[in-house]
Order: structure tokens, then C-alpha cells, then sequence
């Protein structure tokens, strides 16, 4: 040993598994930021179909993974988007498997008014891309809606003010879809209302409605924000009832604002869009029907007196109906001398037709003679006719020759016998794969079964019907039963 070489060192430091390790990290992680809340802008976002939500919570130098189990999730009152500033509020844990550290959040708020306000602008310029507030999908409203929908509080000043209104104006059929108007259920149920009147039938039980006023009071941003929500935005848009939205007070601005038919500034403002007022209505009908009675009037008044003087510009009548006058009496004059001469003239005629027996001879002669000679080729006709149907026959038998269809018998039981044969041996085909999965299926139900499992070491306790699975419930029960692979035994417990 030389004399220079350093002693070996005693190495005392203890020893730890990996998951020693990862235990104590999680340990001293936990316990130091059991309850913390983060400020930052959220990054990459993923929603699984699990429904949980994982996202990253960064700013200009670091980031920090986050979670929000799918309980947590559906009660957030503001959906988490990407590149939104938020003040998230959990406790920081970790994740063994990668590692790696992350927040579990319990709440994520939007970090001021002025985070909510770039959220709603990302929101609407996304929503205004599809088209969804184009002026040439907007619907004109109705002059005078039978039944009018209204998507509101039914406890709130909003319903009674409407109603009011309505009562005033000119009185209608309203149906009241209650819904909450703000928290977390206001924007699914605002959602499902709007899409519930428009799946109504017309002319139904419950009928559908004509027009659509969704309301609201004013109030903060944060409680107008479910009006702000996408599910209500769309569902707006695709309504084929015209709608009027009515959220807020006249500063208000919501996104639904932008996707209804027509924008009112208050729900009072509403109802006096959605009718007329009934009082100058019929002061109109009135006006337009004395203006129509003035109107047939005046146009009598000037037909009649067209028609005057239009007669006047007309000839008599006597001095119309002097020529054919005249004309009657100059043909009068001539008529019995045309007769006459007609007469006469047709006297003539019937003497030069007389019955006279050279001319009845003459005439049977020719008769006679056209007779014969279509007798003469009658019998050349007929002889002709007969040839052709001996020979159609003939042609006919030779086609029905006993040697010909046997031939053609021959061949179909040939062809019967093959597609026979080609069926049977389809079917055999066919019943040993069905016999071959039937038994790929009960070896599969075999293996499954539990007595598979009792044939590698293990057994079933019961007591009586019930499986015993705990030693508490064994030591609580008499009797107990063990099933093995190959019986049972019964035993005492205690």
C-alpha cells in the first residue's frame, strides 16, 4: 500500500428508491402551497373526451402546467380560452410518472374587467368571421304576432314590465320560458329556450311562437357574461323566429345583441318593437278607410262624368240605323222574285232525275259487272292467304320437334344440377364457419368464466347467496362456504 494514497472514504449517505424520492418532492410540495393562486395568461388548452381540462398557465419567462377535473369544470363560470388572463386559485401537486410538478385548480377567474373585454373581442371578431352577424341573414320582424315568446326571469321586474307594456300597446299571447339569467345555468338554459320555442309545431298544443324577446335587466359585465357565452350566440343566430334581444340597459352591448334580428335598449323597448300601439292602429285603419270611401267617390264622380261627355262625341241613333234600313226594304223588294226563280230552277233538276227504267238498267249492269270482277279476284286472294298460313305452320312444327326439346330439356337439368350443387356447397361453407366460431366463442366464454380462474390456485367465499370478499365480513359471518375448481367445502367461521 503506498504510503501517499488517501484512505477509501466512508460513504454514510443513505440510500432512497425512486419512488421514495418522487414521495417526499410531492410531500414538500404539497404541504408548502396547499392553497395558492397564480396570475397568468393561459396557454396551450385540451379538453378530452374524459372531461377534464389541461392547460398551461405562462407568462414571459415560465410555465406551469394546470388541471381542472371534469367536476370542477362544469361548474366554472367562465369557459377557459387561450391567451385569456386569468387568476387561478388550487394547490400545487406533482405528477410522479413524468416527473414533473403542476396546479390543480379548484376556480379560474379572468383577471379584471379588462381581460373579460379582450376575451369578448377575440369572441366576437371569431363569431363575426362566420357570418353569424351579417345584416343579410337578419329576419324582419312581424307587424302583429299572434303569440310572442319571451326568454327571461319569471320572478324578476323584467317579465312584469313586458307584460305591461304589451297590455298597453295592443294585448297578445305571450309564452314564459324561465331561465336563469345569470351564473353558471344561464347560458345553457337561455340556449335550450331559444332552441326549445323553435322545435314547437304550429298551430300544436302549445303553439309556436311568432316572435322571440330574450331579456334581461342591466348589471355588471360579469353578470351579463352568459349572454356573452358562444351556445347562446349560436343559438340565437340559428333561431328561425325573429328575435329581439333585450339584455341590459341601453350601454350594454352583449354578443347576442349583435346575432338577434333587432336590438332593443331596454325589455320596454322590446315589447314596443314587438306591437303596435292598438289605439292608433285603429285611429289608421279609420283614416285609410274614410281616405278609401273619399277615393271610390271622386272615381265615380269622374267616370260618370267621362262617360258624359264621351257620349255626347257619339252619333244618333236613328241616323246609325238609316243605311241598314234601307238596305232591309231594297232586298225586301227582290226576295219574292228570287224565289221564284229558285223554285223554278230546282223544278228543273228533279225532272232531269227522274226514276226511268234505261237509267235503273244501265245502273244494275254496272253493278253486276264490278261484282264479277271482284269475284274473279277473290279466289286468287283466298288460295294466297291458305299458302302462307301452311307455311307459318310448317315453319312452326319443324320448331317443335321431339328430338329438339329434349335436347333443350337436357340442358336446363344441367343447369339445375349445377346451381343445386353450387348452393349445397355454399351452405356447407357456410355451416362449418358457423360451427368453427360457435366454438371459437365458447372456448372464449370458457376462458372468461371464473372457474378458469379457480383452476390457477384461487377460490369464492360466500356466505349463503352473498360473496364474502373482506375478512371482516368473514369473521361476522357462521358458516361460509369455499368453492374450488374442483368442489365446494363448507366451514365454520371464528
Amino acid at each position: 500500500m503506498d504510503l501517499f494514497d488517501d484512505p477509501a472514504p466512508a460513504d454514510n449517505t443513505p440510500e432512497f428508491s425512486v419512488s421514495e424520492i418522487s414521495g417526499a418532492v410531492k410531500k414538500a410540495i404539497e404541504g408548502g402551497f396547499s392553497h395558492i393562486r397564480v396570475r397568468g395568461e393561459l396557454g396551450r388548452i385540451s379538453r378530452p373526451a374524459s372531461g377534464h381540462i389541461y392547460l398551461d398557465l405562462k407568462d414571459d419567462r415560465s410555465v406551469l402546467s394546470g388541471i381542472i377535473w371534469k367536476g370542477r369544470a362544469a361548474a366554472l363560470t367562465h369557459r377557459p380560452e387561450e391567451g385569456m388572463e386569468v387568476i387561478a386559485t388550487g394547490k400545487l401537486t406533482t405528477f410522479p410518472g413524468q416527473s414533473k410538478y403542476q396546479m390543480i385548480i379548484e376556480d379560474i377567474q379572468p383577471a379584471g374587467a379588462g381581460a373579460l373585454m379582450a376575451m369578448l373581442e377575440k369572441r366576437r371578431a371569431m363569431l363575426a368571421g362566420e357570418g353569424l352577424f351579417d345584416t343579410a341573414r337578419k329576419q324582419k320582424l312581424p307587424y302583429l304576432p299572434e303569440i310572442i315568446g319571451v326568454v327571461t326571469s319569471p320572478s324578476g321586474a323584467v317579465i312584469r314590465d313586458i307584460l305591461h307594456r304589451l297590455r298597453d300597446r295592443f294585448p297578445r299571447k305571450v309564452l314564459v320560458w324561465p331561465v336563469a339569467v345569470q351564473g353558471q345555468k344561464c347560458a345553457g338554459e337561455v340556449a335550450a329556450a331559444i332552441n326549445g320555442f323553435n322545435q314547437l309545431t304550429p298551430g300544436g298544443a302549445l303553439p309556436r311562437p311568432d316572435l322571440l324577446i330574450v331579456a334581461r335587466g342591466g348589471g355588471s359585465l360579469e353578470d351579463l357574461w352568459g349572454f356573452n357565452e358562444e351556445i347562446v350566440v349560436r343559438a340565437a343566430a340559428a333561431s328561425g323566429i325573429p328575435l329581439i334581444s333585450a339584455v341590459g340597459h341601453e350601454t350594454d352591448t352583449t354578443l347576442i345583441d349583435f346575432a338577434a334580428d333587432v336590438r332593443a335598449p331596454t325589455p320596454t323597448a322590446a315589447a314596443e318593437l314587438a306591437v303596435p300601439v292598438r289605439m292608433e292602429l285603429l285611429a289608421f285603419v279609420d283614416g285609410q278607410g274614410a281616405r278609401l270611401v273619399r277615393a271610390l267617390s271622386n272615381g265615380v264622380q269622374n267616370r260618370s262624368q267621362r262617360l258624359r261627355d264621351l257620349a255626347r262625341a257619339l252619333p244618333q241613333v236613328d241616323t246609325l240605323t238609316e243605311g241598314p234600313r234601307q238596305r232591309l226594304d231594297y232586298l225586301s223588294d227582290r226576295l219574292p222574285a228570287a224565289l221564284r226563280q229558285a223554285a223554278a230552277k230546282k223544278r228543273l233538276q228533279l225532272s232531269d232525275a227522274a226514276l226511268r227504267p234505261a237509267i235503273l238498267q244501265r245502273k244494275l249492269a254496272e253493278d253486276r259487272l264490278h261484282l264479277t270482277a271482284l269475284g274473279d279476284r277473290l279466289v286468287p286472294a283466298l288460295q294466297r292467304r291458305n299458302r302462307d298460313a301452311a307455311a307459318i305452320l310448317e315453319r312452326a312444327g319443324r320448331g317443335l320437334r321431339a328430338d329438339l326439346l329434349q335436347m333443350r330439356l337436357d340442358r336446363q337439368d344441367e343447369r339445375l344440377g349445377n346451381a343445386l350443387q353450387r348452393l349445397s356447397d355454399r351452405a356447407t361453407r357456410q355451416q362449418a364457419e358457423r360451427t368453427a366460431k360457435l366454438a371459437s366463442l365458447d372456448r372464449l366464454r370458457e376462458t372468461l368464466g371464473y372457474m378458469e380462474t379457480l383452476k390457477r390456485g384461487y377460490a369464492v367465499v360466500r356466505s349463503g347467496e352473498a360473496l364474502v370478499t373482506d375478512s371482516q365480513t368473514a369473521a361476522k359471518a357462521g358458516d361460509l362456504e369455499i368453492q374450488f375448481a374442483d368442489g365446494r367445502v363448507n366451514v365454520r367461521s371464528g
